[in-house]
């Protein structure tokens, strides 16, 4: 597969032998050169990321009749911050509103040749394309990350990642915030859906794939296709307690090593080149604040020479909100004194004047500021920009292609879940029946694309995305517009939050229903991201339900589409449905993608990426503790669970069926030096070609802290025609078996395990305990 990834994220010897990335002696010589010509105030300078928004202003535009508010750049402004504070990047899209290709190449230009003219270094601009070029209008947006954890394909991955290196370079952007690896544990969390869902292997084995995509083979020589990455948010910003954004997390010692820290582990040894760190606390210490996460954990134990960028204004916030500093002078003091590299201070340069004077009181070493400097200067280096500081222009003539369109059509095609297929009502082949298509998420691309779509929250961007499919249009033409009845019932009031609702018209919904065949109601959630995205109930809206109650009074048949960023809890109308199809948030050809599918034109393939929650005081996921078990689940679906739940990480259907066969590992017994090579025979028993995702997991039975129920421990998805059988072979290295013991040290202890594929087990056994020290183990 990808060689350089592969290797890297299986080494296993000690990274304090051995760094993340390979050191490049050239690159390095030209690093301490330009640093020693540097000036106090120009190194501070390049510590700091101001926001492009405060280098103009919104002007009324008459240009095209209509009076409109247009952004427009202070270029004396622009010229004034970089010669006066010498600064080292800008972000964002003014206005947080998608900008054109040639006005982005424009901009940043400009930028290069003030930065290259007064201080001698280019800049590092830096946008939030995260699944796609969200703020270039005209390029591909893909599905979200957590339709790509559906699809445990990492070649889907790698692909979308390349695109938006491609089509961001063609604006000019080489420095993208993405990949997002925070566990998507917490199905009240805002933002799970811009992860890859709630496991540690799924979201590393992505993380690595889309680096590879994003960078290229070689991080130190990244070409001009392929841009910098900036993984986030460093770590466990995932596990609020509240639920809510920004807010305090609490994870045991164990769990925090073992699977939060996990995926960006495997980012920093697949050569990510930078990431953002985590807003809130971890068990009462800001990571903004945290020496020991930010440079023991990170930067020494993993031999990391990357460079660590704040979130939006965090630093500010420990001393607003967290209360660990006394002002914003002594919170710049706590965390670059801990590890933090460049400051993300949108709207003002006090940075600089305030760091200045730590560094001449003593309180702030130089030798900090040398090796944040290093850092910022290598991801420069590393991207040819004192080489080559603009792209853009000939040579990126696929930018918005036919041949990128079809790469995201094919994508969400393999990232929608069928989860429920009463009498195989499913495919529903257009044969002249009537569909009555309502529910508030029937026709409307906000829905489809979710946040950080054209804009922050993915609102008041309609017009940019006019040239795509809303389901209803998608829905007209894979059916015949004669045979769809529109007829919404509850609808998003666009004026208002995410979740606000307008009147509903439930009658009008149940009325068209008479002369329908069959409904499809498309329910779930408007985009939203981040703290506007909270919520105090986990439960869909009480209008959505009420609707689809109502309809089903009818007696015709009713195929729920959820399109949601978070599992809603619908566990009353879940039986009323013949048909359930979970296709979370999958881009500008979502549509397009639900309409082959529901056609049976494409085969699903597609599986939960997290667990999807039954009840609001049963939030669980795979991997619980053995102790949490509580009984068996009761009701139409029994996946031999011991919780309760709506339906498994890992549950999905398809057009086909699979059987499992033959599982064997070639050693019964081991050690923790011993690679377990194991295989299962794949068939398809069914009469059309599928896909499977082919889940290995372990289960340590007796442990001496209480073991997990079960573990992923790696998968691939293979395709097969109707009657072959592929042996799907994994090569396991033993001591992944291990966890962290109540000392906080690796074991893999003597003793028995099981290793799962399928409904299919193998017991193994080892034979001898080893404990290491973390720096040992890593």
């Amino acid at each position: 597969m990808y060689l350089w990834a592969i290797v890297t994220m299986l080494a296993i010897t000690a990274y304090a032998q051995k760094p993340a990335i390979p050191r490049d002696a050239k690159i390095e010589a030209k690093i301490e050169k330009t640093l020693s010509k540097m000036t106090l105030d120009e190194k501070i300078g390049q510590m700091l990321e101001l926001n492009f928004d405060v280098m103009g202003r919104l002007q009324e535009d008459h240009s095209q009749g209509t009076p409109k508010m247009v952004w427009q750049l202070n270029e004396t402004m622009l010229d004034t911050i970089i010669s006066k504070y010498k600064i080292g990047s800008i972000l964002n899209a003014p206005g947080t509103r998608a900008a054109t290709v040639e006005q982005w190449q424009k901009w940043i230009r400009l930028i290069q040749e003030k930065s290259m003219k007064h201080i001698g270094i280019p800049d590092i601009y830096g946008l939030d394309h995260n699944h796609g070029v969200t703020y270039t209008q005209g390029g591909t947006l893909f599905p979200q990350p957590i339709n790509l954890g559906a699809s445990f394909n990492t070649e889907l991955a790698l692909t979308g990642a390349e695109v938006c290196a491609y089509e961001s370079r063609a604006g000019n952007c080489p420095w993208v915030y993405n990949p997002v690896v925070d566990l998507g544990r917490d199905p009240r969390w805002p933002r799970i859906w811009e992860s890859f869902g709630e496991d540690a292997i799924v979201n590393s084995k992505m993380v690595a794939a889309e680096i590879q995509g994003y960078q290229g083979d070689d991080p130190n020589h990244i070409d001009k296709y392929h841009v910098a990455t900036s993984v986030k948010h460093y770590f466990a910003y995932g596990a609020p307690w509240t639920g809510k954004d920004r807010t305090p997390a609490y994870v045991s010692p164990q769990m925090l090593r073992e699977k939060y820290f996990e995926p960006f582990r495997r980012a920093a040894l697949a050569g990510c080149l930078t990431m953002m760190v985590n807003s809130a606390s971890i068990n009462g210490v800001p990571v903004h604040a945290s020496y020991e996460y930010l440079t023991k954990w990170l930067k020494e134990d993993l031999q990391w020479d990357g460079m660590l960028v704040t979130d939006w204004a965090d630093i500010n916030s420990l001393f607003t909100r967290e209360k660990v500093a006394k002002d914003k002078k002594d919170a710049i003091r706590i965390a670059i004194n801990a590890g933090i590299d460049m400051s993300m201070d949108p709207y003002s340069v006090d940075f600089c004047i305030l760091l200045k004077e730590l560094v001449q009181e003593g309180k702030v070493p130089m030798t900090r500021i040398d090796d944040a400097v290093r850092r910022i200067l290598r991801v420069k280096y590393r991207l040819g920009l004192f080489d080559q500081p603009n792209t853009g222009g000939k040579g990126y003539e696929k930018f918005g292609s036919d041949e990128f369109a079809l790469k995201a059509l094919r994508a969400a095609e393999e990232t929608e879940v069928l989860l429920k297929n009463e009498g195989n009502i499913l495919p529903l082949k257009p044969e002249g029946k009537k569909i009555l298509l309502t529910g508030p998420n029937a026709n409307q691309m906000r829905c489809l694309n979710g946040g950080w779509s054209y804009t922050w929250q993915g609102s008041k961007a309609e017009e940019l995305a006019e040239k795509y499919n809303t389901i209803y249009e998608a829905l007209c033409t894979k059916y015949g517009k004669e045979n769809i009845i529109l007829e919404q019932g509850v609808t998003y009031n666009e004026n208002g939050a995410y979740y606000d609702e307008n009147r509903p018209q439930i009658e009008k919904a149940v009325a068209a229903a008479a002369q329908a065949d069959v409904i499809i109601a498309c329910i779930g959630e408007n985009s939203y991201t981040e703290t506007p995205g909270n919520l105090t109930d986990l439960w869909l809206s009480l209008n959505q339900r009420n609707l689809v109650k109502e309809l089903a009074k009818t007696g015709k048949p009713i195929i729920l589409v959820l399109n949601e960023g978070r599992p809603r809890l619908i566990a009353d109308i879940e039986p009323l449905a013949k048909a359930v199809v979970d296709i979370f948030l999958p881009g500008n050809y979502g549509a397009d993608a639900l309409a082959n599918l529901l056609a049976g034109d494409v085969n699903f393939s597609a599986k939960m990426p997290y667990t999807y929650p039954r009840e609001i005081n049963s939030l669980n996921t795979y991997d619980y503790k053995v102790s949490e078990e509580v009984g068996t689940m009761a009701g139409a679906y029994n996946y031999d669970a011991k919780v309760s739940l709506q339906w498994p990480f890992g549950y999905g259907l398809s057009y086909t069926t699979f059987d499992y066969s033959n599982l064997r590992v070639d050693k019964s017994s081991f050690t923790a030096d011993d690679i377990l090579t194991v295989s299962v025979d794949v068939k398809n028993t069914g009469d059309r070609v599928g896909k499977e995702a082919v889940l290995l997991y372990s289960s340590d039975l007796v442990a001496s802290i209480v073991p997990d129920n079960k573990r992923l421990r790696d998968f691939t998805k293979v395709e097969l025609q109707p009657g072959e059988v592929k042996t799907v072979t994994f090569r396991l290295p033993a001591k992944a078996l291990a966890f962290v013991g109540a000392d906080g040290k690796w074991t893999l202890e003597e003793g028995d395990f099981v290793l799962k594929v399928g409904r299919l087990t193998v017991p193994i056994v080892c034979s001898k305990t080893q404990v290491w020290d973390v720096a040992n183990y890593l």
